[in-house]
């Protein structure tokens, strides 16, 4: 038998299939300016997080005591705090930290809650229960207050913290997958997968997955700015990240009572990035589900 994937129409096949992936990415993008402005964020984000470390004028760590609570100037852009520490230094830095947690923690979730969901509303009966009850088990708390229990009984690591918030993000996940599967699971494509020797965990990673992607995608990008919020909150707190490492609700938390003696400077620009990257992830989400959506490929 001839390898179609080694094959002139096979390797031409899927140049033309990439080629139209990527007009239509291009396409999307463009139509809506909001969207491309969007991921245009979300690159700098991005490139901040992945070479930021490496590129910051100051050490984010180093104090200077002859440089302590310095106003924004062009030797230091958004000033220093009460430790002599660059602010425009740490903010960057803080960047990996954050969206390594958002990025982490919304894998899990995805890996817990959306499987899980997709699983109860397709094959119903006891599996559909059970995680049903897991779920209204985790809602009847306050999600905040089930994240701060969960780090402190844990302890306050990032691991802890990335756990912590795929948990109380876990029902969000269950019920937005469970709808669709339940929708779709008796739809025409999934009787004739069915009718074709198709078996029912094919049919749900092959079938209903891909269909539901749409919606899960504006849940994923939803729940990477309320992660990133939510490790902000914990920090802020003193149940996140532990100082001196560059983290956004620390740098909040530090600069929050010097506000009042007129050193704005300390918690706005980390306040600011948080801002930015929840607003950011916020305004992604119309564009990732336009990005995956069959429908819309042509």
């Amino acid at each position: 038998m001839t390898d179609i994937s080694l094959s002139p129409h096979g390797a031409a096949a899927a140049k033309a299939q990439s080629n139209s992936i990527f007009r239509h990415a291009r396409y999307v993008v463009a139509e809506n300016p909001v969207t491309g402005a969007a991921f245009g964020l979300f690159i700098l984000i991005a490139l901040c997080a992945l070479i930021g470390p490496y590129v910051v004028p100051y050490d984010p760590l180093a104090s200077d005591t002859s440089a302590t609570l310095a106003s924004p100037s062009f030797k230091h852009w958004f000033g220093t705090d009460q430790l002599g520490r660059d602010i425009f230094s740490r903010v960057i830095v803080a960047t990996r930290l954050d969206f390594t947690i958002a990025i982490s923690s919304v894998m899990l979730v995805f890996a817990m809650g959306g499987f899980a969901g997709i699983a109860a509303g397709f094959f119903g009966g006891w599996t559909d229960r059970i995680v049903g009850r897991i779920s209204d088990t985790i809602m009847a708390f306050p999600l905040f207050v089930l994240a701060m229990g969960i780090v402190a009984a844990l302890g306050n690591t990032v691991t802890n913290i990335v756990l912590a918030t795929a948990i109380v993000n876990f029902p969000l996940y269950v019920r937005v997958a469970r709808a669709e599967a339940n929708v779709r699971r008796d739809a025409g494509f999934v009787q004739a997968a069915r009718l074709s020797g198709n078996g029912d965990f094919r049919i749900l990673l092959m079938h209903i997955l891909p269909n539901i992607m749409p919606i899960m995608m504006v849940q994923i990008s939803l729940t990477m700015g309320y992660a990133i919020l939510n490790a902000a909150g914990l920090s802020f707190i003193g149940l996140g990240v532990r100082p001196p490492t560059p983290e956004w609700g620390i740098m909040v938390a530090e600069g929050a009572g010097n506000i009042i003696s007129g050193e704005w400077w300390i918690a706005l620009f980390p306040g600011a990035a948080l801002m930015i990257a929840v607003f950011c992830f916020n305004l992604l989400g119309d564009g990732l589900r336009d990005l995956v959506d069959p429908q819309r490929r042509t």
